[in-house]
């Protein structure tokens, strides 16, 4: 058993470390000094393990930290009539039910679990058992200081915290023997990454209770989520004999891991044909334009569901939720001081809004697979003086779609806090509404910039640099950050616009030096 988790520990290390030095080789101006037979240069190697191995401690305990944080006491900060201890568990013990079956290892089909046990034909029975037991330990470990540390801030008594640990281990062993009972009457092999539709009502459902219980006022008591966590315990333990005994590993993974790769095949055209049909196929688009605008105007016409449908449905909800609000000042006049007062202090709050309603990622996409994909092939498509232009032209389309949300947005809030009481200062409402603006126009100029860039994607079309996937993750912390910050209205929106300019500006210069050198397709 040891020498079987030693060697698919090799195996995943060996994937992870030539992921790291082909994502090394992908950072701006890393590469120019990176030798391309990297992968054979034992300093790198050594490097690129040393990375691998603190990446596999962190992941024991970072994942579960942000899990804390964000989904148990991220949430639980919302709920102020229910009493922390009991939520804390309320909310835990339902997130846990939806990991047995969304996260459970055991029936997840990895590239690696394919290259042991499919073409390197490893014992499927020894490798499930020594990565399992591993993927456990790992969970108990990861847990454990965390379930102590938190527990005991929301007022839990410490034997309670010490057993949440072993509860979402528990729960995890009993979920994977009653799926391998259910593989051995139906013959079916479970893939959690497919749920099916009971799957996902079921998921809908506990998410539901989960958070929309306390909302209400409602949550399990304490004694009744410490009971239950004691059953699944138990459970848990008797259903490590089944896991032991069980005798067709091999056939269950064969079907699971085969169909996995031919789905993934399947999915990738499946995507590449989904983007082809909303293109519009009229024949009678066409434009009397020339050169760069002309092939602009073209790909607009063609793209009008994925870029301007959207950004219409969103301007009309934002509208619709205005008049919402105006017609709540009506019947409840009360609410007035209390959006005004929120108005006045949660501008950060909207950066995430624009972060998420913004059309960058999306038109980006769509440049690419069916545009910049065949064009890139072509030596005057990667001509600087045309690299730039182009940039100018695309940048100028994708702010006009967003401005559409972003007005609605910026003048409703606007209309907002005059409705709710007004401002002393009339300059507050200009404020409001520029820096909504320069949100939108932001995100824009942050999406197609690192695009250029960066260009992700290869001819196969799939995206293959790690620094920008780097770059939208940190996108989404710095943007999901700003819903902590409170700021007055006035301050925060003079540094959004501030630091919006000069964004631009510095973007402007980065696509004129670099990006007609990077953007190109990717090996």
């Amino acid at each position: 058993m040891n020498k079987t988790l030693r060697i698919s520990f090799a195996l995943k290390n060996a994937y992870r470390v030539n992921s790291i030095l082909y994502a090394i080789r992908q950072i701006p101006f890393v590469k120019k000094i990176v030798p391309v037979n990297l992968y054979g240069v034992r300093g790198p190697k050594i490097f690129a393990n040393i990375l691998s191995v603190i990446w596999e401690i962190l992941s024991a305990f970072l994942g579960k930290f942000l899990y804390f944080i964000t989904m148990v006491m991220g949430v639980g900060i919302l709920y102020k009539k229910v009493p922390s201890g009991p939520l804390f568990l309320h909310i835990l013990v339902f997130l846990t039910v939806i990991g047995c079956f969304t996260n459970t290892f055991m029936f997840n089909p990895t590239r690696d679990k394919y290259y042991a046990m499919i073409l390197m034909r490893m014992d499927a029975r020894k490798y499930t058992l020594a990565n399992y037991g591993y993927a456990v330990l790992k969970t108990i470990v990861g847990f454990l200081p965390f379930s102590v540390l938190f527990g005991l801030w929301q007022g839990l008594h410490p034997g309670l915290c010490l057993l949440i640990p072993f509860f979402v281990s528990g729960m995890k062993l009993a979920a994977a023997a009653g799926r391998l009972i259910r593989y051995e009457k139906t013959g079916k092999a479970p893939d959690e990454n497919h749920l099916g539709k009971t799957g996902w009502t079921a998921f809908a459902g506990l998410l539901a209770v989960a958070y929309g219980l306390p909302a209400l006022g409602w949550v399990l008591p304490a004694a009744v989520s410490a009971v239950f966590m004691i059953l699944v315990i138990l459970c848990g333990l008797f259903s490590i004999k089944k896991i032991l005994t069980f005798d067709n590993y091999r056939d269950m993974y064969q079907q699971l891991l085969i169909n996995s790769m031919n789905q993934m095949d399947a999915a990738k055209n499946a995507a590449s044909q989904a983007s082809r049909k909303v293109i519009s196929v009229e024949t009678g688009i066409s434009s009397r334009k020339k050169g760069a605008e002309y092939l602009n105007e073209l790909f607009i016409r063609r793209h009008q569901k994925i870029l301007w449908r959207s950004s219409r449905k969103i301007a009309l909800i934002s509208g619709g939720l205005v008049c919402g609000m105006l017609l709540a000042f009506y019947l409840r006049p009360e609410i007035k001081d209390h959006v005004n007062g929120m108005l006045m202090i949660y501008l950060p709050y909207f950066v995430f809004v624009m972060y998420l309603i913004n059309r960058g990622t999306g038109f980006t996409q769509a440049l690419f697979m069916n545009c910049d994909h065949s064009f890139l092939t072509y030596p005057f498509f990667r001509n600087p003086k045309f690299v730039l232009k182009l940039f100018k032209i695309r940048l100028r389309e994708i702010i006009k779609v967003n401005l559409l949300p972003a007005a609605v947005i910026g003048a409703g809030m606007t209309v907002l806090l005059y409705a709710s009481g007004g401002t002393e200062n009339p300059i507050n409402y200009g404020v409001l509404f520029v820096s909504i603006i320069c949100m939108s126009v932001f995100f824009s100029v942050h999406y197609l910039t690192i695009y250029y860039l960066l260009q992700p994607y290869n001819a196969g079309t799939e995206m293959k640099s790690g620094t920008y996937r780097m770059i939208l993750w940190m996108t989404y912390f710095v943007c999901y950050g700003m819903m902590k910050l409170k700021m007055p209205t006035p301050v925060f929106g003079a540094m959004m616009i501030g630091f919006s300019a000069l964004y631009c500006m510095a973007a402007c210069i980065l696509i004129y030096k670099f990006a007609p050198k990077t953007f190109r397709l990717r090996m």
